[in-house]
């Protein structure tokens, strides 16, 4: 699998990344049901083993349990790939709620839990999950650069932000990554976000390229109104109508495409991301081993320019 410098670091990533969101469980508020951790370490492994190199998760998901997972599933691995996590949503023991902080005291007690949990002595790429709050994110931000020169991680970024709060993070310490939401269906980052990474030589790895599965082509409506409660996308915009018909339309106009290649509609979506000239990786969440190897072909699928314009008609047809 070809791999892609990530920004200003040394570490050349595969065009996919196994996320690890839904691996953390359903026992806090964006959990994704219950999950069995047998499961979801076969499906860090088999991700592994066909040529995926890094690994995104964070503390947050599953209250600390991801990154738990993630250790018991590269146990004893030789092969280990590159750790990327995330700071800055806190919870208290026994609480299944996250509160936002960017404080310094709160950051330092994150990275050591994190390091505990994931059985790594250094983070390869540790990231401010969200910049909340605004007024805090030079501090949060200076504590990250002090973690990087203390040698607890060794690159330092920044998820879910705007390039105003990218530009005050840059006059702080250079930022090596950048993850936003990027889909067919959440575009906002090309508009000023993915320019000025590009320009800026900040890698940016997506997340949710398949909008959390509902461009896979294995969503229905029934399936949607039969997600358990601790699922945190019976509550999400884009599960409920009139967009979850549009979701599906795409999802089988994904599938048109890829069934000519004898891929899934997933890996059209992801395929659609990467297309991107900005885009460094996606974050590509699996729950089991077959999940992966449905995604997995994503990293080398290119689609023609003949195809991206097809799917532009699509969706602005459907404006």
């Amino acid at each position: 699998m070809k791999t892609r410098q990530l920004g200003n670091t040394d570490m050349h990533i595969t065009p996919i990344g196994f996320g690890a969101w839904a691996v953390g469980g359903g026992n806090w508020a964006f959990g994704w049901g219950e999950q069995d951790d047998n499961e979801s370490i076969a499906a860090i492994k088999r991700a592994l083993d066909l040529g995926i190199n890094w690994i995104d998760t964070a503390a947050a998901y599953g209250l600390g349990h991801s990154e738990e997972v993630v250790a018991r599933a590269l146990k004893g691995r030789v092969d280990h790939p590159y750790i990327f996590t995330k700071c800055s949503l806190a919870w208290n023991e026994g609480d299944t709620q996250v509160t936002n902080s960017l404080k310094a005291e709160s950051l330092r007690r994150e990275v050591e839990g994190s390091l505990r949990r994931l059985h790594v002595d250094v983070i390869d790429l540790y990231q401010i999950h969200w910049p909340v709050p605004d007024a805090d994110l030079e501090e949060g931000w200076s504590t990250l650069a002090a973690l990087q020169k203390e040698g607890k991680v060794r690159y330092i970024g920044i998820s879910n932000c705007d390039v105003s709060q990218m530009r005050r993070a840059m006059a702080i310490a250079p930022i090596s990554s950048c993850q936003p939401p990027y889909s067919l269906v959440k575009r906002a980052a090309e508009k000023e976000l993915l320019p000025f990474c590009q320009e800026n030589d900040i890698g940016v790895i997506v997340y949710s390229p398949m909008q959390s599965g509902l461009l896979t082509g294995a969503m229905s409506k029934e399936r949607v109104a039969n997600l358990p409660k601790n699922d945190w996308r019976k509550r999400g915009e884009e599960f409920q109508e009139p967009r979850l018909s549009h979701n599906l339309a795409l999802a089988d106009k994904l599938s048109e495409i890829a069934v000519l290649y004898n891929r899934t509609p997933g890996e059209a979506a992801i395929a659609w991301t990467l297309a991107n000239p900005a885009v460094t990786g996606a974050i590509v969440g699996a729950r089991s081993s077959k999940q992966v190897d449905t995604i997995v072909g994503a990293a080398e699928f290119r689609l023609s320019s003949l195809e991206l314009s097809e799917i532009e008609d699509f969706m602005k047809a459907r404006v």
